[in-house]
């Protein structure tokens, strides 16, 4: 256990910036995207990357046909390494705005006068994370045919957005780990997780002003406020047995859902895009962010540490009624209403509950239940893209919603 006043070793801010790249790394498996003024030892991975980009059209084996910057015309598309999970893909087809997306993010992250600012931001950004948000944003432009750049400070926004709620989660929930790391606030202090997670805040709205659409800086700021009513109400409703699958439903719609929704649309919006899709867009990224939260909720109860970034069992160890629980207390025994009375809402817990938890879950097949619901919302997302232009981009997208179900298969 670490002590209430520990201090962190003195980080060098400049040199982890400098290193906080916006590669999606996962175990085990390519590292594929670029990133400028890199040294030898990257040529291999950069080297991976072309030949990947080469297969799905991206980069010319002579010339390539039209398309424009990190346009796909789907050429080659069946070449693809099938290896790669849809993520790694739309990593790959994206590296070039994802390398953009990381110089701003290194920039805005920046602060000349307290350089506890850059040391907090880079602690997260250096543990990976799924960079999902941001993908979400460049795809949804470049799959509608934008040619600009605004869709990179776009991009950038969505990811200090949610880095932001990260900082301020960790410190509501008094977490200990985040993407397999302890928390800023564990290293640091609640009062720096909160004043730097403000910081992010305030700059993603600057970087939406900067796009000089009101439309865009509406979504997104609707989405944040969006996000913070999901996180009070989730205070009020995780501890009360009363709270049903409605409830829940409209929890992770804020906390989860609204911000890949907004990331989708945004994207759209700045492409220019005809209503129609515009609102395809939302309902892919809605659907997915409930099917994304759903999956999380359940590797609480049966994911390693590894899949779920903080420690088995977290939800149940500070009273979440999330889904899986939910479902279970609804067929309850008055044996296993009372077990879950002083569990969940009196917080008496004992070594054993979890375990005992989970065999409750098991006798009224929750988890199942549960997962069918993840399955019918990776179905709606996929089903939404069918108003989108036939592309390869909206093709790894739609394997994206499967993928992200595949977690718990």
């Amino acid at each position: 256990m670490l002590v209430g006043d520990h201090q962190p070793p003195r980080q060098d801010s400049k040199a982890a910036i400098e290193d906080a790249h916006v590669d999606v790394q996962r175990k085990g498996r390519y590292t594929l995207a670029f990133k400028k003024d890199r040294g030898k030892g990257d040529q291999r991975r950069v080297g991976r990357a072309q030949k990947f980009l080469h297969q799905i059209g991206l980069l010319p084996p002579v010339a390539r046909g039209k398309g424009g910057k990190n346009g796909m015309d789907g050429a080659g598309e069946n070449a693809v390494d099938k290896s790669l999970t849809p993520q790694d893909r739309l990593t790959a087809a994206l590296a070039e705005d994802m390398a953009a997306v990381n110089r701003l993010i290194r920039e805005r992250m920046a602060s000349e006068h307290a350089p506890r600012i850059p040391e907090v931001t880079a602690h997260l950004v250096e543990a990976g994370g799924k960079r999902l948000r941001p993908l979400l944003t460049l795809a949804a432009a470049r799959l509608l045919g934008y040619p600009g750049d605004d869709h990179v400070k776009l991009a950038a926004t969505v990811e200090f957005i949610h880095t932001a709620t990260l900082l301020h989660d960790d410190v509501v929930d008094e977490s200990q780990r985040r993407r397999g790391r302890p928390t800023a606030n564990l290293l640091w202090d609640n009062k720096s997780s909160v004043l730097v997670g403000d910081y992010l805040f305030a700059r993603s709205f600057q970087l939406m002003v900067e796009t000089g659409s009101l439309r865009v800086l509406d979504i997104l700021a609707n989405a944040s406020a969006t996000i913070a009513e999901g996180e009070v109400l989730q205070l009020t409703a995780a501890q009360d047995l009363r709270t049903d699958e409605a409830i829940y439903l409209q929890v992770i719609r804020g906390k989860t859902a609204a911000l890949f929704a907004a990331a989708t649309e945004a994207g759209g919006v700045i492409a220019g895009a005809k209503e129609g899709e515009i609102k395809a867009l939302r309902e892919y990224g809605d659907a997915l962010g409930i099917a994304f939260q759903i999956v999380d909720d359940m590797l609480d109860y049966g994911g390693s540490d590894a899949v779920i970034g903080k420690n088995t069992g977290d939800d149940f160890r500070e009273r979440k009624l999330t889904l899986p629980l939910i479902k279970a207390v609804a067929k309850a025994s008055p044996d296993e209403r009372a077990f879950w009375v002083r569990v969940i809402e009196k917080g008496s817990q004992n070594d054993g509950d979890l375990a005992h938890a989970m065999v409750i879950l098991q006798r009224h097949d929750a988890i199942s239940a549960c997962r069918l619901d993840a399955v019918a919302w990776a179905a709606r997302a996929k089903a939404a893209l069918d108003n989108l232009p036939v592309h390869p981009l909206r093709d790894i997208l739609s394997e994206l919603a499967d993928f992200v179900v595949s977690r718990i298969s």
